[in-house]
């Protein structure tokens, strides 16, 4: 393993650009996580008109290329986009940011979570929502008290998933937040940017780096998909 130690270097890995990436995917995957649950809880609840368009519109970034995602959002968001001058009011720049990148990251693992959220929840055996809702329970204790702990590990499986397509995200990243090194350079933009540069070394440690990362949270992923993961007492 000798010829893998240039690699592993302080200076080959960049651990900025890994810390960076994990905090971009971690708050992408929060935000996506509360706004996708409650998304999923909503349409699952009971049909309404105009569901199978919700639905098909919450899905949509799973099968648009992540460059027509980061120009909806340089439309939506851009300095002339439609929110962009308003949000300029509040002294907030998304373009060429971190804070772009999570967003690019936000919309583009949203579906991930809700897609597995509102399979948990649909699966959820409904005879017990209802019972409690005889006893008197509101929908929104319904939902925290028995739906969500019942359908908490399709749900955290999806989470892990939107994670780990967090830190991998490029296109639409590099189109709203660009590739600047120290600033919204991700571990994928760093890689591309190693190759370019013709740095075999330092593509290489960072291509180990994110394989790693990742293989890690589909491991766990599965595992809470599967059962195989207690945290209970005798795991």
């Amino acid at each position: 393993m000798d010829f893998l130690s240039p690699l592993l270097t302080a200076d080959t890995l960049k651990i900025s650009v890994i810390l960076l990436t994990l905090k971009v995917a971690g708050i992408a995957t929060v935000v996506s996580s509360v706004l996708g649950i409650l998304t999923a809880w909503c349409i699952a609840r009971r049909p309404f008109p105009g569901r199978t368009w919700v639905d098909a519109l919450c899905a949509l970034p799973l099968v648009l290329p992540p460059t027509v995602i980061g120009y909806y959002l340089i439309l939506l968001v851009g300095r002339r986009g439609l929110l962009g001058p308003w949000l300029a009011e509040f002294g907030i720049n998304l373009m060429f940011s971190w804070e772009g990148a999570v967003v690019a990251a936000t919309v583009v693992v949203f579906p991930l979570i809700y897609k597995s959220a509102r399979a948990a929840l649909e699966a959820v055996d409904h005879n017990l929502e209802n019972a409690a809702r005889t006893l008197g329970a509101s929908e929104w204790k319904v939902f925290l008290r028995v739906s969500l702990p019942l359908a908490w590990r399709g749900i955290l499986a999806g989470v892990m998933l939107a994670f780990a397509r967090g830190m991998g995200e490029f296109g639409a990243t590099l189109m709203i937040a660009g590739n600047l090194p120290g600033r919204t350079q991700t571990l994928s933009l760093a890689i591309y940017s190693a190759f370019q540069a013709g740095d075999d070394a330092q593509a290489l440690a960072l291509v180990i780096a994110t394989s790693l990362l990742c293989m890690g949270v589909l491991i766990l992923a599965d595992k809470l998909a599967t059962g195989g993961l207690s945290f209970g007492r005798g795991a």
